[in-house]
Parts: C-alpha cells; structure tokens; sequence
C-alpha cells in the first residue's frame, strides 16, 4: 500500500501489517449496526436450503412447481386424515402392569364406581372400572382362577378359553382398556357401553364346563 504527496517520498506498507490493519477497522461495531442477528441468519440459512431443496425437487416432478404442490397438499391430508383417525401418535400399549392396582374390590364395587365415572362423563376411568369389573366378576364365579398381577390381555385370553363365543368381545375390550391406561387414548361412551353390555352379556353366560355332569353322562353314554 502507498502513500504520497507531491513533497514527501512515497511509503510502502508491508500487505500484512494492511491486512490486520484493514480487518481491525472493519470490525468496529460502527460497520455492524445494521447486521442481521444470528437467529435471522441461521433462519435465512434454512429457508435458503428449504427453497432449494424445493427448487431441485420441481426439476424431477411431473408439471414442475404445480405438480409438486399438489404431491405436498396429497400428502398433508393424507397426514392429517391419519391424525384424526388415529390420535397422537404414542407407542405401542402393552399391558406390562396388573390389572388391579389397589386393594381388592368386589365385581359390584368396581360396576358401581364405573357407573359413578360414567355419570360424570370421566369414560376412561369407566372404562377401566368396567374391565375390572368384568374380570372380577369371572373369578368370583371360578371362570378364571384369582391370580394377582393379572393383566388385560392374559385375563382376556384365558377367559377366552373358557367362553370362546365372548372370546373376540373380550380380547376387544382388553384392548380398550390398555389404550386408556398404557396408550395414552381418550375414551367415550360408545367404548363404554361396549364394556358394559358385555360385562352384562357375562353375567347371562353359563358356560357348559367340560368336567360337567351333564357332559360326563354323554361322554359315559358315547
């Protein structure tokens, strides 16, 4: 870098020592009064790669921009369809905890506290009062051994065995109840009402056991 005039020999500045010189002007705040800030950067960054991840993908798409709005808007409902549809997403309920968590209840207490929640319209507490109730119920009548630490879906599955016409009702309502506990649904009162008429249904049932003496006298018969 040189500096003259016409009474005065030219100075020659190395480039470095002009370089640092220039760089500790330069970052005076002076010069940055009016720089964006770091977040509308870094937002600016993302937009510019969103634009052109955009503009690359309207290269490959049939009709170009258009085709591509369309294939986004397609996808959005699609999206949102699944959503309504199916909730939040949460992961897969599974009945890893017992069935009953407090102290022992009679099938008629736990039908009585449902009846309370679904007078109140608290359906998932009625829910899981009613399922309760249900297998309750199948132990008091020695349709399923009592056994603590029971779950839903083992309570379902061996009562199945013993009532294969409910057997699909159950697995159902077992389910219902691990999606209010464990899967983090909301129930209402159709769910409800599935529960109660069979908790219901349950009560009419008399299951022809295979040790009955009805059953003994055909088999001796045969």
């Amino acid at each position: 870098m040189l500096w003259h005039s016409d009474d005065a020999p030219p100075v020659t500045v190395p480039r470095d020592p002009a370089r640092e010189a220039a760089r500790r002007e330069l970052s005076k705040q002076m010069y940055h009064e009016h720089d964006p800030s770091l977040l509308q950067r870094a937002l600016n960054a993302v937009w510019d790669w969103v634009d052109g991840l955009f503009g690359a993908a309207s290269t490959v798409t049939p009709g170009g921009s258009v085709g591509l709005l369309v294939i986004l808007l397609a996808v959005l409902a699609i999206a949102g369809a699944l959503w309504w549809r199916l909730g939040t997403p949460h992961r897969t309920p599974t009945s890893s905890a017992s069935l009953f968590d407090d102290r022992p209840r009679s099938a008629a207490e736990h039908r009585a506290a449902a009846e309370a929640y679904a007078a109140q319209g608290h359906w998932n507490q009625a829910v899981q009062a009613r399922m309760r109730a249900v297998v309750r119920s199948l132990e008091e009548r020695a349709l399923l051994d009592v056994r603590p630490g029971r779950t839903a879906d083992e309570a379902a599955s061996e009562a199945g065995s013993t009532l294969p016409d409910h057997a699909t009702r159950l697995r159902a309502a077992a389910r219902d109840f691990d999606d209010v506990t464990y899967g983090g649904r909301a129930a209402d009162e159709a769910t409800y009402r599935r529960q109660a008429t069979l908790d219901d249904d349950l009560e009419r049932t008399r299951p022809q056991l295979a040790d009955s003496p009805h059953n003994a006298r055909q088999g001796a018969a045969g």
